[in-house]
């Protein structure tokens, strides 16, 4: 087991999700489906640390194939629409065979752009 999230500070570090439910148990269907399950765990995650997805700062995105990339960013676009920063790389394998894995870090204090 591991940890879901650490607070540090004013940071929150969101652990890499995967299209699994509460219970564990992995989704199947489209990568959107996938990527809407990571999504909403962190969701999940963030609500129970008391901040909303709108005080993401940094998401890290990985795909096991960037054929995946558009369809996964419908899904992005839709919950980070503050579009903090982010990055998404292509890696050779996720936990469990997924093709799809978020991280993030939140922020409970105040921020801005550049």
């Amino acid at each position: 087991m591991y940890s879901q999230a650490i607070v540090a500070g004013p940071q929150i570090f969101v652990s890499g999700q995967i299209p699994a439910d509460n219970k564990g148990e992995l989704i199947s269907g489209s990568i959107a489906d996938k990527t809407t399950q990571c999504c909403e765990n962190i969701k999940g995650i963030l609500t129970e640390a008391g901040v909303g997805m709108d005080r993401v700062v940094k998401v890290n995105v990985f795909l096991d194939d960037m054929a995946h990339f558009a369809e996964m960013n419908g899904v992005f676009e839709k919950y980070f629409s503050h579009k903090p920063a982010r990055s998404c790389v292509a890696v050779k394998q996720l936990p469990k065979g997924v093709p799809v894995e978020i991280e993030c870090i939140a922020f409970s204090g105040t921020s801005s752009k550049l």
